[in-house]
């Protein structure tokens, strides 16, 4: 069914009530006003309602006139809108981007780039999500991204670029009650067995899961994030290795202590990397935008 109720006619209605006449909305709309007044009484006549009241020249709406207007004014917003979005996508920038990072990371440590870039009014909406591991690496692959931060190597794959944009140092920790915190150091992966690891989910739906510092038959708890991980060992539930530029606040406070181990976690690199299919404006933007020392530097300035 054809709807009766179009662009053209909300901004018919709108006009004529901004203006406060047929004539005066005629001249805005630069046609003549019988044209405006033969649209009006149609659509007054397809809808079966009455949108004006007519006082002589001036006119006024009708309590429906007002709902149409009300409702009809997000139409015409959602329509400029579209009209704008696809003129960006014709000059080269994508309707919609996706960008995921590690969960050590949290998308407010981003917001001065989402600033700079939504300052652009390129009409790009961005698409933020959190993985773990090798959960980034899946969703690029599998094309759920279009651009990631990621820690660990990715897939041996084709498809996609990368750049080194930081590293992660990571330190074994333990809140200053935890049984491990009173046993001589470096602590041997006996002592770690007998007690419980806290963990963070690897999201990989594809690529083989990461598990990192995690013994065989160790009893562990685990959970999404990387703030749920040190939130847990501040509670002293469970040992692990932390970021150690997210935790200055917690070792500063001797919510956790650090403690020695005969296999202690190696430094981490951390990656951009960027799926180089049909790569518009928006990706292009964000590659050159994020190709600096992201970590720890993003760390520190979030910490606690």
């Amino acid at each position: 069914m054809t709807p009766k109720l179009t662009l053209e006619a909300i901004q018919i209605v709108s006009t004529i009530a901004r203006e406060g006449s047929f004539s005066a909305a005629a001249e805005i709309l630069h046609k003549v006003p019988s044209t405006i007044s033969y649209s009006v009484a149609k659509l007054e006549e397809q809808l079966g309602i009455t949108l004006f009241q007519r006082n002589g020249p001036r006119v006024s709406l009708t309590p429906a006139g007002e709902t149409l207007l009300a409702e009809g004014q997000w139409l015409l917003q959602a329509a400029g809108d579209l009209e704008y979005r696809l003129q960006r996508v014709a000059k080269g920038y994508e309707a919609e981007i996706r960008i995921v990072h590690d969960s050590i990371l949290p998308t407010s440590a981003l917001l001065p780039d989402i600033q700079a870039f939504q300052a652009l009014n390129c009409g790009t909406r961005l698409n933020f999500g959190i993985e773990t591991m090798n959960g980034c690496w899946d969703a690029l692959k599998n094309g759920r991204a279009d651009l990631i931060i990621a820690s660990g190597e990715g897939p041996l794959t084709g498809g996609y670029a990368l750049t080194q944009v930081g590293s992660v140092e990571f330190v074994f920790c333990v809140a200053p009650n935890h049984p491990l915190a009173k046993l001589p150091q470096p602590l041997t992966a006996a002592d770690l067995l007998a007690h419980t690891a806290i963990v963070v989910a690897d999201t990989a739906r594809t690529l083989p899961g990461r598990t990192v510092g995690l013994l065989s038959g160790q009893n562990r708890i685990t959970v999404s994030t990387m703030r749920d991980k040190i939130a847990l060992q501040k509670a002293g539930l469970g040992h692990g290795s932390l970021p150690k530029a997210q935790i200055e606040g917690e070792l500063q406070r001797g919510e956790l202590v650090i403690l020695q181990t005969e296999l202690p976690r190696p430094v981490e690199a951390v990656w951009l990397a960027w799926r180089t299919d049909d790569q518009g404006e928006a990706v292009k933007w964000w590659v050159e935008r994020l190709n600096r020392p992201l970590l720890p530097e993003l760390l520190t300035k979030t910490a606690n």
